[in-house]
């Protein structure tokens, strides 16, 4: 289906039906999130979106159509953009994230990010992982550190790889570890929310499956959000699925609905591959 203009667009997708989350299961609400650019171009359009605790939810759409403009909202990475304006509410387990007794370092520990490209530290594994506890003073000692390092490590299914080399640079692992790796310093702080954005786009498929794996573990204990441009992944991994086209949310929803009936054409085309 074309749109001939965005008023056209805004319309039509008013109309699409997602399915919602009970209020006990949110962990992070979004309503009626607008980001402008330069005050004159406007990225993101009136998104309303429920995040689940203890979900998956990955966030799919052609290049260019603002997810990866709203990850960044959910950690107010965006503050860090000048001429960079987000309007609308934000909350993180009830609490508006753009109040000011909010802390953005905090909140950025509270809500993790991993970026596309692996970006260890030059530092040691150990000091990758325990850069964050050090920051935010989350240990007493030593041994509690080494802990903290060893349980990040574990969970991000890298400590048996590293144990005996927790003293060399971070920079020397493969591909795929040093996003484990990113991963693992990630959960150190002990975040409520994880952010992936396109983290396996880098990597081979066996490093992609391995990540992959990690996520669907990880979702136990924590909430996580992936930008990801294969529609693949987001079959594989998420429980819920939210489809953007031009800024816009057109629809969320269960996994399985999105990919096999959803409520709106634009989505239809987009994974059939008809467009994007």
């Amino acid at each position: 289906m074309e749109i001939s203009d965005n008023m056209d667009l805004d319309q039509e997708i008013s109309k699409t039906v997602g399915s919602p989350l009970l209020e006990s299961k949110v962990r992070i609400a979004c309503r009626d999130v607008n980001v402008f650019y330069n005050k004159n171009v406007q990225a993101i359009f009136n998104v309303n979106l429920d995040i689940g605790k203890n979900q998956i939810l990955a966030m799919i759409g052609p290049s260019g159509c603002g997810k990866s403009t709203l990850l960044r909202c959910f950690n107010r990475m965006n503050d860090t953009i000048e001429d960079c304006v987000v309007d609308g509410l934000i909350e993180l387990d009830g609490e508006n994230i753009h109040s000011k007794k909010i802390d953005p370092v905090v909140l950025r520990a509270n809500v993790g990010m991993v970026f596309q490209k692996p970006n260890p530290f030059p530092k040691s594994i150990y000091d990758n992982v325990a850069y964050g506890p050090r920051l935010h003073g989350l240990t007493q000692n030593n041994s509690e550190l080494d802990d903290i390092v060893e349980e990040s490590l574990t969970k991000a299914g890298l400590w048996k790889e590293t144990k005996d080399r927790l003293n060399k640079p971070g920079t020397g692992l493969s591909g795929g570890q040093q996003q484990r790796l990113c991963i693992a310093r990630a959960i150190a702080v002990k975040p409520e929310v994880i952010l992936m954005d396109e983290p396996t786009s880098a990597l081979d498929p066996i490093a992609t499956a391995t990540i992959e794996e990690l996520m669907s573990e990880l979702k136990s204990a924590y909430t996580i959000v992936i930008v990801t441009h294969s529609m693949q992944q987001a079959a594989r991994i998420s429980d819920r699925t939210a489809y953007f086209h031009l800024g816009r949310l057109v629809e969320v929803d269960e996994t399985g609905h999105i990919f096999t009936n959803p409520n709106h054409s634009l989505t239809e085309n987009y994974i059939t591959g008809r467009f994007g």
